[in-house]
C-alpha cells in the first residue's frame, strides 16, 4: 500500500471502513473522527500514512495507536458533552483532540511524564484548534487530583494493574478505560465503573497492545 497525500478523502474511507465494521458506532465518535486531521499528529516521516488502520511512531519511542483502537475505547467511555475526562498519556496529542470533540476541549485534562513529548503534543492540539485541552507533565499513574472529580479516565498506555489513584478521582458512577496487563507490551482492555461504596466494578474487553505505562504506581523505567 502507498501513502495517500489526499488526507481528507483518507480520512473519510477510514471512518467509512470502521463503521462499516462496527468499530464505531455512534454518530459522536463517527464525527470526531471526521473533524480530527490525523496528519497533524504524526511525525512527517510518516504524515502520508496517517490514515492507515495502524498504530504510527512518534518521538521518544512511543506511538499513537491504531484508529481502530482508539474507537474501540470511545465507544467503551460512552461520553457525553460536558463531562470531565482524564487522558493518561498524551503522545501526539491525537486523542485528547477525539475527546475534545466529545466532551468539549476544556472539559479534557492530558497527563504526559515525558516533557518534550507533552510540549509537542500541546502544539499539536493547539495548530489544529483544540488548544483548550489542559496538557500536564505528570506521573500518570498518580492520576491528577487537581482536576477530579472526573465523569472518566482514559489511559493510552499499558498497566500492570488500575492504579488506586484512579479510583479515588473518579466521580459516581465515573468509569475508567484502560489497558491493563501482566506483561508491558500485550494487555487487555478494562473498563471500571465506580460503584456507590467507592470500589470498582471491572470488565474486560479486548486484547490490545499498548506501550507500557511508567510511573511509581505503574511498570518501573527501564
Amino acid at each position: 500500500m502507498s501513502p495517500d497525500p489526499d488526507y481528507e478523502t483518507a480520512r473519510g474511507r477510514l471512518v467509512e471502513d470502521l463503521v462499516r465494521t462496527g468499530t464505531i458506532r455512534s454518530s459522536a465518535v463517527r464525527k470526531a473522527f471526521l473533524r480530527v486531521p490525523r496528519e497533524e499528529f504524526v511525525t512527517q516521516a510518516t504524515r502520508g500514512h496517517a490514515y492507515w488502520d495502524a498504530p504510527l511512531p512518534i518521538p521518544h519511542g512511543q506511538t499513537i495507536s491504531a484508529p481502530s483502537m482508539i474507537a474501540i475505547m470511545l465507544e467503551e467511555a460512552h461520553l457525553s458533552n460536558g463531562e470531565r475526562v482524564l487522558e493518561v498519556g498524551t503522545g501526539s496529542g491525537y486523542h485528547a483532540a477525539l475527546l475534545g470533540c466529545l466532551v468539549g476541549p476544556e472539559q479534557v485534562v492530558s497527563v504526559e511524564r515525558l516533557g518534550s513529548l507533552a510540549e509537542w503534543g500541546r502544539s499539536n492540539l493547539e495548530r489544529t484548534g483544540f488548544g483548550a485541552v489542559r496538557v500536564v507533565v505528570r506521573d500518570g499513574s498518580l492520576g491528577y487530583p487537581e482536576g477530579a472529580p472526573y465523569d472518566c479516565i482514559l489511559a493510552t498506555a499499558g498497566a500492570p494493574r488500575i492504579p488506586d489513584a484512579w479510583g479515588g478521582q473518579l466521580a459516581p458512577s465515573g468509569r475508567i478505560v484502560a489497558p491493563v496487563g501482566g506483561s508491558r507490551r500485550e494487555q487487555v482492555l478494562v473498563v471500571a465503573i465506580r460503584r456507590p461504596d467507592g470500589s470498582l466494578d471491572v470488565r474486560s474487553s479486548v486484547p490490545c497492545a499498548f506501550v507500557p505505562l511508567i510511573g511509581s504506581d505503574a511498570w518501573p523505567e527501564g
